[in-house]
């Protein structure tokens, strides 16, 4: 099978999606899968649903986090002496201080003062210096970088770094690898909730190979659109505000790489 016309890039190839796999601690992979009955006889259709909180985190992003750590750390760009800093509502910052304590690497995670007060405590427990700055995670974005620039110390933006849709690609691979074997029917359509497109990007870029009739829909929130926007409009497209309670998702500056990434990799976005 041959990919569309898309922005290709090495990390986010079959090839490399594969070998990043068999690298993820076992504690995120294989995620539960089944075709959810309820669901299913409510819309008549066979509705798959993959459960990704069965995990030290409760969130798919300790797949792409532990990727992209793990390369940093064998580039020498972060190290003991180095520490990786990220932004985060709370669950890419557990995945970054979870993959960075294993790897002996200092974490500083920046976020909001109105983020989630369990996934703060979270990331500190796992080792991270939180500092919490600003009222939404865009200014906490712009505090990590600012920081980021007066240390000697490494940014890790999510849906910057290919790397992290490299790790999110996994838990598509794992949906085919169980329809190649009979255990779930072959899927019309994968909907893929999206803040800032890396789990997007990485499910987008494995399907197109492993089942690229699949329709892959990017779903936002209707009043935390920026990706949605600049899908559409093809660059990036910024929204003054970013308004829901989903605050995984609640991002309001689109990040240009993620953007270019969504060219043939995402036939539809939706808002609700």
């Amino acid at each position: 099978m041959t990919m569309p016309d898309l922005v290709r890039v090495p990390d986010l190839e079959p090839d490399a999606i594969r070998a990043a796999h068999g690298t993820i601690p076992e504690a995120f992979k294989d995620a539960p899968q089944y075709v959810h009955e309820g669901l299913s006889a409510r819309l008549g259709v066979p509705v798959v649903v993959k459960v990704e909180t069965a995990n030290p985190i409760r969130s798919f992003k300790g797949r792409g986090t532990w990727v992209a750590v793990a390369a940093l750390a064998g580039e020498g760009r972060i190290g003991p002496d180095r520490p990786i800093v990220c932004v985060s509502a709370g669950n890419f910052g557990q995945g970054v201080a979870y993959a960075a304590r294993a790897h002996g690497i200092p974490a500083v995670v920046f976020c909001s003062t109105r983020a989630n007060p369990g996934k703060v405590a979270r990331m500190r427990a796992l080792g991270a210096q939180v500092i919490e700055h600003g009222e939404d995670f865009d200014t906490a974005r712009g505090a990590s970088e600012a920081y980021v620039a007066a240390h000697d110390a490494e940014l890790l933006v999510d849906g910057e770094d290919p790397r992290i849709s490299t790790g999110a690609a996994t838990l598509a691979l794992e949906l085919t690898d169980a329809v190649a074997v009979g255990s779930l029917p072959t899927p019309a359509a994968i909907l893929v909730p999206v803040g800032n497109g890396a789990l997007l990007n990485g499910i987008g870029s494995w399907l197109r190979y492993a089942a690229p009739a699949t329709r892959i829909i990017g779903v936002q929130a209707t009043l935390a659109d920026a990706m949605t926007r600049s899908w559409r409009a093809g660059r990036p497209v910024d929204t003054d505000s970013a308004a829901t309670y989903a605050d995984g998702i609640a991002s309001r500056v689109a990040i240009p790489q993620a953007v270019a990434l969504m060219v043939g990799r995402v036939d539809e976005m939706r808002t609700v």
